[in-house]
């Protein structure tokens, strides 16, 4: 690529800095929970509840009472209860997906037609007696009109209708409903507090809009909002008992659990819903949540084929099995695939971040319109594509078939229309990759693996026709000579199914996941080796290409706090980014007037505790949270005036006369509202308040020469919300996961951020380059043939 196409690129592509700022300035909108701190809260209701425990509740001569005997029940309750609430999450999950595929269904078939015998009943359902519901051969099914201008007007208009309600809703009620949800729930995971966004309002309308937009046949997904659905439905239900309410620690263990069942129902992939919340959604995964991941996810999909939603057995309608086998010489075949999931990915994962960002730009204040254009869109395209009329779960159904002992959909299994198929399955490719480019981000519930799936499926598809015809052909030459005669060499349907892992991997950059999920909707351990093999080159090409999930460019284009789980060599130390104007409280001489003023003039989350004398010995960390409920409480409790003193340091004496029941010896950090009022009786008085229960007398310290790395690794794996950095004893600053992120953004963003890299620009210009080549060539072709005749 010249200079001069690569300066204009990045002038158009690349954000200013006002605008980085502006990006970066949205950090302060969420809250970031200290894991340190809520582990120690959560050891310290431990402690008392075991010390309650121990207190002996028998008779004298050791019979049973009525206290021991509810002292043992609370225990077994106590032990249940995880797995209970669990359950009763799973449970909701399942339901609700069940109702979702149901409903989506009935709204995808009533664009085409209604069923004479009940208006509620799909396609499926009104000619059930018929194989494979051929509309031709059914009486109960009705189209609207049989004047194909006129069925066509009646296709749009429900596209318009269901896409305008839906984005309407969304707008109108719950802005958190739009999208997939995936890049939000990774960071609400990893630690962030988005009020409202796992909410009930969230839940309702994110579950009654996701089959109004799927029906409208825009070219999105329901399997990445069904995520954020099971997410909300995991964070209502854990939020109803206070065990899990009061702690973020639990919860987010449970919301773990949630997503894994999310992706289970979605695909019918209980053990892929595990791995993909151990691949993508959490950087800090232990066996306990991995055990409840797979009890909820199991419960969830029990539940989900108790309802058997399309009364086949099947928990996901593209759900396939095989008998035949594969040949080694299709490998060279399945590499196609490899190669096109890898491309497919990058090119999606570009172009749609330049879409996001000129949606930003000139279409945030008309999300119904553009929700509707792109539905209207769609289905003037759609409607005269066989393989986009349909749903997109339904034309994978038909695409991964065998071709025998199915029914031929469309003549998509006759040799005699193989050539007007592949130029179908042609434009099929093409023209979804585009509207996917266009349609995910809009502001109406919208997730990306179906239809990548779709895209896959039908470029697999595709090359299984087109070997399938070549092996016809030379039915005795070259590969072609280990095929048995009387056995069809070519299942052009599992070429799909690749197709559909290799677009799948390529865009969200899983793998192992996909291997597992692909395995659990096939049932065949016979394609598990091709699957590993395509979703391997798909790897390699988007390392090659430098890219990353869509998930984690999302989480980046929208600034979000999230530090990456992959660790980056900056060769710098930590005091070129801590802060250094900081705000500190002293020991001692301060007043409750002037703490007051303090937390009046400034919006820190937390203030150091340094020594009253010039040397600035950092003596402890409180947080503005517990500094404000102690200054209320103690006003409250013991009357303390404005003029009373304020000490934050502590002595012997003091820890004699303080009692700290259920806290192991040591510093008192972690005191919830459960003993602070017993605390603040004996701290708190109108001549000095005595505030060290409430400071974290050993906070996370490091050296101002360690290096940034080591600062990330702190953070990733222990959770602080700031560390803080002192030379020698003495404060010297602190950092915190935003100062982290707006360094990276802001000064070496450049050298590590895969889109400015020239490798894959190059890639793209290059491919531009030789598609204009070959357009000029077969258009100078045609004028001259048009000039002969």
């Amino acid at each position: 690529m010249s200079n001069e196409r690569t300066n204009q690129y990045y002038t158009t592509r690349r954000p200013s800095r006002d605008e980085e700022s502006d990006r970066l300035k949205r950090y302060e909108d969420f809250t970031t929970i200290d894991w340190i701190q809520d582990s120690i809260i959560e050891r310290n209701r431990r402690l008392r509840a075991a010390r309650k425990q121990s207190i002996p509740h028998r008779g004298p001569r050791g019979e049973v009472t009525l206290p021991w005997l509810w002292s043992r029940l609370q225990t077994i309750a106590h032990a249940g209860e995880s797995w209970f609430v669990v359950t009763l999450v799973g449970a909701g999950i399942g339901f609700n997906a069940a109702i979702i595929s149901i409903i989506t269904e009935w709204l995808s078939d009533i664009k085409m037609g209604y069923c004479s015998d009940g208006w509620w009943l799909n396609q499926r359902f009104c000619c059930w007696e018929i194989e494979g519901g051929d509309e031709d051969t059914c009486e109960a099914w009705h189209q609207w009109s049989d004047v194909m201008l006129a069925r066509w007007v009646v296709y749009v208009i429900f596209a318009v209708l269901f896409s305008f309600v839906a984005a309407h809703l969304v707008r109108s009620l719950a802005k958190y409903a739009a999208g997939s949800g995936i890049s939000e729930i990774k960071c609400i995971i990893a630690g962030f507090i988005m009020k409202g966004f796992l909410g009930f309002w969230t839940f309702l309308i994110k579950s009654v809009t996701l089959p109004l937009v799927i029906a409208s046949g825009l070219s999105v997904g329901k399997e990445g909002p069904s995520v954020h659905v099971a997410c909300c439905i995991g964070n209502l239900v854990a939020s109803m008992f206070k065990r899990f309410s009061r702690s973020q620690g639990k919860m987010r263990e449970i919301l773990t659990a949630s997503s894994a069942a999310g992706v289970a129902v979605a695909f019918g992939s209980p053990i892929g819903g595990v791995l993909f919340s151990i691949e993508e959604m959490s950087s800090v995964f232990s066996i306990k949540t991995m055990w409840r991941s797979f009890f909820c996810a199991l419960v969830a999909t029990v539940t989900l084929s108790a309802m058997n939603p399309y009364r086949s057995g099947k928990l996901v309608l593209f759900q396939v099995t095989y008998d035949r086998d594969w040949h080694f010489f299709e490998i060279i075949f399945f590499v196609i695939l490899g190669l096109f999931g890898g491309l497919y990915g990058a090119l999606v994962v570009k172009f749609n971040l330049m879409v996001a960002e000129f949606r930003r730009r000139y279409l945030s204040k008309y999300a119904v319109a553009e929700a509707v254009t792109l539905a209207v869109i769609t289905a003037m395209i759609g409607w005269f594509n066989h393989f986009m009329r349909i749903d997109m779960t339904e034309s994978m159904e038909i695409l991964f078939r065998e071709c025998d002992g199915a029914s031929d959909y469309d003549h998509l299994c006759q040799t005699s229309y193989q050539w007007p198929m592949v130029n179908s399955l042609f434009l099929a490719t093409v023209a979804r990759a585009g509207l996917v480019v266009v349609s995910y981000g809009c502001k109406v519930p919208a997730g990306i693996f179906v239809p990548s799936m779709a895209i896959g499926a039908t470029f697999g598809r595709m090359i299984g026709i087109l070997v399938k015809a070549i092996n016809r052909a030379y039915p005795t030459s070259g590969i072609f000579s280990v095929c048995q005669p009387d056995v069809p060499c070519i299942t052009p349907g599992t070429y799909a199914l690749l197709g559909a892992a290799a677009t799948l991997s390529g865009v969200m950059r899983l793998t192992v996941t996909v291997v597992v999920i692909m395995f659990e909707l096939t049932g065949a351990l016979t394609y598990i080796l091709p699957t590993m093999i395509v979703l391997l080159v798909t790897k390699a090409v988007g390392d090659f290409l430098g890219t990353t999930g869509i998930a984690d460019e999302m989480i980046r284009f929208n600034g979000y706090p999230f530090l990456e789980k992959d660790d980056h060599a900056y060769n710098v130390p930590v005091s070129r980014v801590m802060r250094t104007d900081l705000k500190t409280l002293s020991a001692s001489g301060l007043t409750v007037r002037d703490i007051e003023k303090i937390l009046a003039s400034t919006a820190v989350k937390g203030f150091p505790i340094i020594s009253a004398d010039d040397r600035k010995t950092l003596m402890g960390f409180i947080d503005r949270t517990e500094l404000l409920y102690v200054l209320e409480k103690a006003k409250q409790v013991q009357e303390v005036l404005p003029e009373t003193l304020v000490s934050f340091a502590s002595d012997a004496q003091d820890h004699d006369e303080v009692e700290l029941p259920g806290i192991a010896a040591g510093p008192a950090v972690g005191l919830d509202e459960d003993v602070s009022l017993d605390i603040m009786e004996s701290t708190a008085s109108q001549d000095v308040l005595k505030l060290w229960p409430w400071v974290n007398q050993t906070p996370l310290t490091v050296s101002p020469q360690l290096p940034l790395e080591i600062v990330m690794q702190l953070f990733k794996r222990m959770g602080p919300r700031v560390i803080l950095v002192e030379d020698h004893g003495a404060l010297a600053g602190l950092v915190t996961v935003k100062d982290v992120l707006r360094f990276t953004m802001t000064e070496i963003d450049d050298r590590h951020s895969p889109w400015n890299e020239h490798r894959f620009d190059g890639v793209v210009d290059e491919a531009w380059l030789w598609g204009s080549d070959v357009i000029d060539r077969a258009l100078s072709r045609c004028r001259r043939w048009i000039g002969r005749s």
